[in-house]
């Protein structure tokens, strides 16, 4: 009977999706004892740990493990763990009609003071005992001797003792607590109190100083937060009047006014007025927008003209400073090849030094009669320079300075591996319209055929004929027109002739805009009209002859043109020597003629499965970034060692590709390879420094040179020193 409730309450459990703000956790070894903690529970799966943002994520079957218990392991390893919304919780909010803000608590929850951690409580605990002793040891010689440094020592060694228990009770044997408290126990042993005292108050000193690090590096990515601001002026939709609401409270469809010098407090369409926004906050463009009615405006963007009226298209929880954060967490969830490489070396390397530390202070001593004190304290020495922090910070906190950087320039990248791979790309393949190209033709010609019609009067009859038409040439021609400030034009009698042309009354005059092969059959061209336009399809653009009365009176051409940025970012691609190639389904003309002016390689009239064979050709030379817009692209930008996205913000470009370049600039594709270039350097620096400075304090450690608190200062010190190389990515 019992086996049978058994069963039933198991099938009746089910998984939950947990999420939990874990304080003090700084570095990767937090993490990681913290996960193996939680992995070793029944029920737990999907453990997933994010030092940098503080949080864990996992599925818990409470049949297995209860909530408090999972709590109360995280908490016994010395870290206060609170509860967090997941995004059912929100989801079940929202319908019950409650507001909350625990997205922005998520990612943006504000770290105390530095002087209010328990670890800087303890470094000057610590730091005031050795004061006192060290006085007491100089006034009154001989009294005390070493134990008056042995209340520092102890207390330090209580807890960092306690917190090795606990992690080695939860799978975690060889922590850095372990050997620290090892080392501090042999010390006191063998009479070096004083020695212990200064290891343990270096190490928290050390420890605090990951803390300042660690919160510089989240700081960076909180700032963006700061952006949104936390009220808005709602338009009354029954009798206009405005209101200040809570920002989060605005649902989809509603309307907000936003004064100038305002930031925007929503993702939305600019319903009424016309203004410049300045969106350097989030896609990094430093030059402000012009925004008129119908155009996409950012949540965080500061309006400086005139007053905009906005329609909110994402609620707070969805707009883009709430993905993009969201994006960036979870690529720092994720680590690189290097850092998994590297968590692999050093789960092999700290006990290989643990033993290697007991053969030297036992060995010589058993074997070739050294004195058992040196060799102990040499032994414990090299003990302190197995601490594993610096070479395990090494790689993640470049990772997680890049991710941040590129962030708050509009540049995303969705993981470390993504990060890395950029910087070894040796080919970028581009799509050509909306990517290289903006997607949306533009006049590049008007040429007049009769001497009575200038270029102004053949553009004002077309413009004024296609009026009321969607088809891009159309939308192309009125841009123009009314760039160019020509007044509409009376139209009467209107009509399409499907593919071929639109015909209407435009004062009195019948007015007609052909395609080429129409023209010829109903009005005729003569040769020298029919060589221009031959030349301008040369050219790769698209032609259509302006009528009037049955006599062709002018030529406009247009063409999808290369972004302005275009052949720059192309050109630096090229200087960093990254071959470029276009990829397109366009005609072989028109696409030769854009590779032209750019100066790159082209490959035209491509399938989509046709670029998958050009993607895993190029493979064969070296990895290969894809650039498109995150749609049709997708296949591509999923056969490449890595995809890269051209989309201002859009839901496709930022979940295809692996990377997205908000500000849709062709530049900032290499702007991207450079950050991964100077990450990978900034990787090799670090780990140079972390094993380096161990290689040298091992020698001088053997040999007797140095001892205990210059072996553990060395590993502090190339902890501060590699976290402060990562940090310099941040201004890159």
């Amino acid at each position: 009977m019992s086996n049978a409730a058994s069963a039933a309450s198991q099938v009746a459990s089910k998984p939950a999706a947990l999420r939990y703000r874990v304080k003090g956790m700084d570095c990767p070894s937090c993490a990681g004892k913290i996960e193996t903690a939680v992995t070793r529970l029944p029920g737990t799966d999907a453990v997933r740990v994010n030092y940098q943002s503080q949080v864990l994520d996992l599925t818990l079957d409470e049949a297995g493990t209860s909530r408090a218990v999972l709590e109360e392991r995280v908490g016994g390893l010395g870290y206060p763990i609170s509860p967090l919304a997941t995004a059912a919780d929100l989801a079940q909010l929202k319908e019950a009609g409650h507001e909350s803000s625990s997205t922005d608590e998520d990612v943006g929850n504000a770290d105390p003071s530095i002087w209010r951690t328990p670890k800087a409580v303890l470094a000057i605990a610590i730091g005031v005992l050795f004061a006192c002793g060290f006085l007491f040891d100089r006034a009154f010689p001989g009294i005390a001797g070493e134990f008056a440094y042995w209340p520092g020592a102890l207390l330090g060694l209580a807890f960092y003792g306690r917190r090795a228990l606990a992690a080695a009770h939860n799978g975690s044997p060889f922590s850095i607590e372990m050997l620290m408290s090892v080392a501090t126990a042999g010390a006191l042993a063998i009479h070096a109190a004083e020695e212990a005292a200064v290891v343990v108050l270096l190490f928290t000193v050390g420890e605090m100083l990951e803390v300042v690090a660690a919160g510089r590096a989240r700081a960076g990515i909180r700032s963006l937060i700061a952006l949104v601001p936390k009220t808005a002026r709602l338009v009354d939709d029954a009798d206009g009047t405005v209101q200040e609401v809570p920002a989060a409270s605005l649902r989809i469809g509603q309307t907000v006014v936003v004064r100038p010098g305002d930031r925007v407090p929503v993702d939305g369409k600019v319903t009424d007025g016309a203004s410049s926004l300045d969106e350097s906050p989030i896609t990094g463009e430093s030059v402000p927008k012009p925004k008129e009615v119908g155009d996409v405006v950012f949540a965080g963007s500061v309006n400086a003209e005139g007053a905009l009226q906005v329609r909110v298209t994402r609620e707070a929880a969805d707009n883009t400073i709430a993905r993009i954060l969201h994006l960036v967490e979870e690529a720092q969830a994720s680590k690189s090849p290097t850092a998994r490489f590297i968590d692999r070396f050093s789960a092999v390397y700290t006990p290989v030094a643990f033993v290697a530390s007991v053969l030297v202070a036992v060995v010589p001593p058993l074997l070739f009669g050294g004195d058992w004190s040196t060799w102990i304290y040499r032994g414990l020495a090299l003990l302190l320079i197995a601490c594993p922090c610096a070479l395990v910070l090494s790689t993640p906190a470049a990772i997680a300075s890049g991710l941040a950087a590129g962030a708050r320039r509009g540049l995303l990248v969705k993981g470390g591996a993504a990060l890395e791979t950029m910087g070894r790309v040796r080919t970028v393949a581009f799509d050509k319209t909306g990517t290289l190209t903006a997607g949306r033709p533009r006049v590049t010609d008007i040429l007049s055929l009769a001497p009575d019609a200038t270029e102004r009067v053949v553009l004002g009859l077309a413009a004024a004929v296609e009026g009321g038409s969607s088809h891009p040439i159309a939308r192309a021609i009125l841009d123009r027109a009314s760039a160019e400030g020509i007044p509409p034009r009376p139209v009467r009698d209107a009509r399409a002739v499907p593919g071929k042309a639109v015909q209407a009354t435009v004062m009195g005059r019948a007015v007609v805009v052909a395609s080429p092969r129409y023209a010829r059959q109903i009005a005729g061209l003569d040769d020298a009209s029919d060589r221009l336009v031959g030349d301008l399809e040369a050219a790769g653009k698209t032609t259509v002859v302006v009528l009037r009365d049955g006599k062709a009176v002018g030529i406009v051409a247009v063409r999808d043109e290369p972004r302005p940025d275009a052949a720059d970012g192309i050109a630096a691609l090229r200087a960093m020597g990254v071959d470029c190639v276009m990829l397109t389904g366009d005609n072989r003309r028109t696409g030769q003629a854009v590779a032209a002016q750019l100066g790159l390689d082209v490959r035209s009239e491509l399938m989509p499965e046709d670029k998958l064979a050009e993607i895993a050709a190029l493979r064969i030379i070296g990895p290969v970034a894809m650039v498109g817009d995150g749609i049709n692209d997708a296949p591509a930008l999923a056969a490449a060692s890595v995809g890269i996205a051209m989309g201002g913000g859009t839901d496709a470009a930022l979940e295809t590709a692996d990377a997205a370049v908000l500000n849709e600039r062709v530049a900032d594709v290499a702007a991207l390879v450079a950050l991964s270039r100077a990450t990978l350097r900034n990787i090799h620096q670090n780990v140079a420094v972390a094993l380096g400075l161990k290689a040298v304090f091992l020698v001088t450690t053997l040999v007797g040179i140095t001892g205990l608190w210059p072996a553990i200062l060395a590993d502090t010190g190339a902890t501060v020193l590699v976290t402060a190389n990562a940090l310099r990515l941040l201004r890159a």
